[in-house]
């Protein structure tokens, strides 16, 4: 609980009398101890009246305004509220929801269903107590402790010296034992076993001053625990996560993943990440969150591997296929991909992949569509860049992206630089490889004589349009549509 970025949720299930609601209670003390700052709010779940009553006192304490209109909802101006990161740091305890009918409502009591009203923030957590252990599931995902399990305390109380009371490593050996069904003792058995020298591997640019040198780093053996588990469980979950190390470790859709064979082994595979609290799914439904240590222990995973270069390359492959080279007419859908390609792009090890640049290109044109040509030029200079030294001067490629480039610039302001290419491309290479009515040499021409206008040579500019205007007119009808644009340039030639 308590972790910073997302609402973070756990659910206590056991039989009646065990001690559920006592172990919510006894952390609730703790946390109005140790966070004075931070709201507990205790709902009682055993009927729809507890509930409410109880959202009505917390509507009063909250002082949530117009608590006297006849058309208020209570609950949902609770939620509304609680839910804005602006109430600050609260927990919120549902006890004793056992009720299916309660919790989720049942034929015509649908929407009345209690968990409409719970809020979410990033600021807030969420404890449940229940005796089901299908609403625990359903209600904390794999966050579920069942309370016989708690009943080794000395077990635990090693567990958690041993993970130095860090809030992700708890996390995720919780999500282990949970997923495994198996006792405290058992897992810490299988932490201690864990080799040191990978769990240094794994734990390389971890930043924690908390803990002694010569320690374990919790978070890297807690993930390797788990991590050889779903090697054995699940491969397709591993490629999503090598997959995953190359790219940010937030907002990742899931449809940018890799291809695979068929959506429910996609399914299951997200389903084991997120039962081992490797990743974190969102509201959505359809993105998914990975917390940086994780992050970070799956890329040095990978890198220790000898995978680094494998997975680079086939994350910008895939990109690639996903984001072509855009025209003006038909933009892909591109924004909830770039921060990812962006991040593979700036990799060490993409450096020197020739795949790099064909995407590099890519997203200098999107970036161009989306009007920010500076860092378009960015990137489609680094296409070029490469290109001088690895294609032929007369490269078809090649003489594309000097043109863009260009383009670029041109849009960019800097219509000095944008000359001093298309006038090396066309005095120097045009016209050696190409004949004077070729439509590559024309469209270098036309836009010459464009970026002449942008740098006030308006006669040069006027020139340069009269001929190419008049070469189309032999070999174009009238109405084709680089023509008609031709024209216009050269009437806007003649007003200047």
């Amino acid at each position: 609980l308590f972790i910073d970025g997302y609402c973070s949720r756990v659910a206590i299930a056991g039989l009646g009398g065990v001690g559920k609601t006592q172990i919510a209670l006894e952390f609730a003390y703790q946390v109005r101890e140790t966070r004075p700052n931070c709201s507990v709010l205790w709902v009682p779940a055993i009927s729809q009246q507890s509930f409410e009553h109880s959202f009505l006192e917390i509507a009063q304490l909250l002082r949530i305004p117009g608590l006297t209109d006849e058309d208020i909802d209570l609950k949902q101006a609770v939620k509304k509220h609680l839910s804005q990161e602006e109430a600050g740091q609260w927990l919120f305890i549902l006890d004793n929801a056992d009720s299916h009918d309660i919790l989720f409502g049942s034929g015509v009591q649908q929407a009345t269903a209690l968990t409409e009203y719970i809020p979410q923030s990033s600021k807030g957590s969420i404890i449940y107590t229940t005796r089901s252990l299908e609403a625990a599931t359903f209600l904390a995902g794999s966050e579920v402790i069942e309370k016989n399990l708690l009943n080794d305390t000395t077990s635990m109380s090693e567990l958690l010296n041993e993970l130095t009371f860090l809030p992700l490593a708890i996390t995720q050996a919780a999500a282990y034992i949970n997923r495994n069904k198996i006792p405290i003792s058992t897992y810490l058995r299988l932490l201690k076993d864990t080799e040191d020298s990978m769990i240094a591997v794994l734990s390389r640019d971890f930043q924690d001053n908390s803990r002694y040198k010569e320690s374990k780093n919790p978070v890297a053996a807690t993930w390797l625990v788990s991590f050889d588990q779903i090697r054995t469980q699940d491969p397709l979950a591993v490629e999503f996560l090598s997959f995953m190390s190359c790219i940010e470790p937030k907002a990742i859709s899931h449809s940018i993943l890799p291809d695979q064979d068929s959506e429910e082994s996609a399914i299951h595979a997200i389903g084991t990440l997120s039962g081992y609290s490797f990743i974190t799914i969102r509201e959505d439904g359809k993105s998914y969150d990975l917390h940086r240590l994780v992050h970070l222990a799956t890329r040095n995973w990978v890198q220790k591997e000898g995978l680094t270069a494998l997975w680079t390359k086939k994350v910008i492959q895939h990109f690639t296929c996903l984001l072509p080279y855009p025209d003006h007419i038909n933009p892909p859908v591109w924004n909830e991909i770039l921060p990812h390609v962006q991040k593979v792009l700036n990799s060490k090890a993409a450096e020197g992949l020739e795949e790099r640049y064909t995407l590099c290109g890519n997203v200098g044109g999107c970036l161009i569509i989306d009007g920010k040509s500076s860092a378009a030029a960015k990137r489609i200079s680094e296409v070029c860049k490469w290109s001088r030294t690895a294609l032929a001067e007369d490269d078809s490629s090649r003489l594309f992206w000097e043109h863009e480039l260009a383009g670029a610039y041109e849009r960019d302001g800097r219509a000095r630089e944008a000359i001093e290419i298309l006038e090396h491309h066309i005095i120097k290479i045009g016209e050696k490889i190409l004949a004077e009515d070729h439509l590559g040499r024309l469209a270098l021409q036309h836009a010459l004589a464009i970026t002449y206008i942008a740098d006030g040579q308006v006669r040069e500019a006027i020139e340069i349009l009269e001929h190419v205007v008049k070469i189309r007119e032999k070999i174009l009808t009238e109405d084709y549509p680089n023509q008609l644009a031709l024209q216009h340039a050269l009437a806007i030639a003649y007003i200047a």
